[in-house]
């Protein structure tokens, strides 16, 4: 979230008399002072971008840019067909993510897999989870997190998959240093609640403090959408956030 300072120079001249034509040496004057207006104003932009890169350069390591949150949103989320609900072209747990965001003024990042193989169809991707959770599987995600290191919360959330986190978002715990921050979970579910997320995390992030989480239906996330902001904003005032 950096602001560029775009400048902008301007320079003119004045036109001579259509009744009475200027002496060349006038002419040549006109132009030589226009050139040197042009490069007094190229100069200063320069310095200025100079100036601007040179604080940037100062800030210290590990911070965020002026005028970002110290809190993140971490979120896993699907699409498709979907117990309850149907097909949806929004995850549940996405619409909490964002709900989260919005209370907070947290950045929000989505974890997206590398190798996006999970099925659009409800029994199909239980399978593809299970078989994952069985494996003791690490699926990889595509790219980087953002950095850390300015953030002192960090929400984290997803559906719950057969009783746990999906194991995706055992990679990010197992890939990342959350040490010295306090972590708080979220889930998605119809029926299995928080689903042991908090001490989930705990034992996947040592270092971290885990604070209490919150479990949302998928399909109230989908259908009740008042209902769950409320009840995202009572849990973040009983945080304290």
């Amino acid at each position: 979230m950096r602001a560029a300072a775009l400048l902008l120079a301007g320079c003119g001249g004045s036109a001579a008399s259509a009744s009475t034509p200027a002496p060349a040496e006038s002419a040549e004057e006109t132009i030589k002072e226009t050139q040197s207006e042009t490069v007094s104003a190229e100069t200063s932009a320069a310095e200025q971008t100079e100036a601007d890169t040179s604080t940037a350069a100062e800030a210290p390591a590990g911070t965020n840019p002026e005028g970002s949150s110290d809190t993140l949103v971490l979120y896993f989320s699907r699409t498709g067909e979907q117990y309850v609900v149907g097909v949806i072209d929004k995850g549940n747990t996405a619409i909490v993510a964002e709900m989260i965001a919005e209370g907070t003024g947290a950045d929000l990042f989505e974890i997206l897999p590398a190798d996006d193989h999970y099925p659009t169809t409800y029994n199909e991707l239980t399978d593809v989870a299970r078989q994952e959770q069985n494996d003791n599987a690490r699926p990889a995600y595509s790219g980087e997190l953002p950095d850390l290191g300015g953030y002192s919360t960090i929400f984290i959330g997803a559906p719950v998959w057969w009783g746990d986190w999906p194991m995706i978002m055992y990679t990010v715990f197992e890939n990342n240093d959350f040490s010295g921050k306090t972590l708080i979970p979220f889930s998605t579910h119809e029926g299995s609640g928080l689903a042991g997320f908090d001490r989930k995390l705990e034992d996947a992030c040592p270092g971290a403090e885990v604070g209490k989480g919150l479990a949302v239906k998928g399909s109230d996330a989908q259908n009740e959408q008042e209902k769950v902001r409320e009840s995202v904003g009572s849990w973040l005032a009983e945080l304290g956030i």
